[in-house]
């Protein structure tokens, strides 16, 4: 393990801006940090917050699966996501919001759960779950907001947390963990995570972007599955995304052996 932590402390040592990386085992419980307590502008992958948070509230019958939306030119949001591209008017379901949240990363779907939820509600749960840092503050694209530097917040260890929840079946319920991992596994983006690894090897992951920023943070289901969080700003993203893939695979090739 000490040669493994050299290694990826190397790789991303040796990137620019603000790097950082959480990985645990969960059969043994070993772990790799760097700069993992660091907020940092969290983009989209907030969205695991907002997820939380909607399950809860269907768990607890505050919300429905079921529930109609209306989708109208202003609820509309620049990509990434599908919605934007629609006819106007299209009627989707609360789960539908859900899903399209994560696998497609819509941003129009999530402003749409998150003005449903309620941000303090959003939060609350993300303190009751032992996340300290990761903040929700604003909507996507409140461009007046984020002038006056009112960012959303998350670390790449509170990441890794709350991803290691839902897998113990303890974010919110066994039922609803197993549902948001299943989404989690339907990501359409995997340009990073999982970019090297075997095809048909389950990732459970959530992608996000900005200009200067890359994550990518997921459970790999490998021989021994495990959690990597990979969280980056004002960084130079295409060696950042380069190591992404080539850690994953350091840690998926590690976590195959005996």
């Amino acid at each position: 393990m000490e040669t493994l932590q050299k290694k990826i402390e190397d790789r991303l040592s040796a990137l620019t801006g603000d790097v950082c990386f959480y990985y645990e085992e969960f059969g043994t419980g070993e772990s790799l940090a760097f700069n993992a307590d660091q907020p940092v502008i969290a983009a989209s992958v907030i969205k695991l917050a907002v997820l939380t948070e909607a399950f809860r509230q269907m768990e607890t019958g505050l919300a429905r699966a079921d529930e109609i939306f209306t989708v109208h030119r202003d609820d509309k949001l620049p990509s990434c996501g599908a919605l934007t591209y629609l006819h106007d008017g299209i009627c989707v379901t609360f789960l539908d919001l859900c899903v399209l949240m994560i696998i497609l990363s819509d941003n129009t779907a999530t402003n749409l759960l998150i003005r449903r939820l309620g941000i303090a509600r959003i939060n609350e749960t993300l303190r009751a779950l032992g996340l300290r840092k990761t903040t929700l503050r604003r909507l996507l694209f409140d461009s007046a907001a984020s002038a006056r530097g009112v960012e959303n917040h998350i670390t790449a260890r509170e990441t890794g947390q709350l991803l290691r929840l839902m897998y113990e079946g303890k974010a919110v319920s066994p039922g609803a963990d197993s549902r948001m991992l299943s989404i989690l596994s339907d990501q359409r983006l995997n340009g990073k995570i999982p970019f090297f690894l075997p095809r048909g090897v389950r990732a459970a992951h959530k992608t996000g972007e900005d200009s200067g920023i890359t994550h990518d943070v997921g459970i790999i289901y490998a021989k021994r599955p495990f959690v990597v969080c990979f969280c980056s700003q004002k960084t130079d993203v295409p060696a950042m995304e380069r190591a992404m893939q080539d850690i994953t695979l350091l840690l998926y090739e590690n976590a195959q052996r005996p």
